[in-house]
């Protein structure tokens, strides 16, 4: 019998974008069962969504550089931040 797969709270990024494009992979192949392709179907759907979750988290993190007036860091501010700080 098939091993239950991992939980995808469980998983890195790394692994659920293996794990989805390995969905993508069986479901291109057009050789799975109609029942087990909508299975894997809902399965990718919440590996996509798990991914672009720790995508938008990582987007949120990252902070851009403030250049003062001599052209030289000065600084950070959050990545969305509005204007100068």
């Amino acid at each position: 019998m098939a091993e239950e797969p991992k939980p995808i709270e469980d998983m890195t990024f790394e692994e659920a974008l293996r794990a989805l494009e390995g969905v993508v992979r069986q479901l291109e192949g057009g050789e799975v069962p109609l029942d087990d392709s909508i299975n894997l179907y809902e399965r990718g759907e919440a590996l996509r969504k798990a991914c672009q979750a720790r995508l938008d988290a990582a987007q949120a993190r990252i902070e851009k550089i403030v250049q003062g007036a001599d052209g030289k860091p000065s600084g950070t501010v959050p990545f969305d931040a509005d204007g100068p700080a």
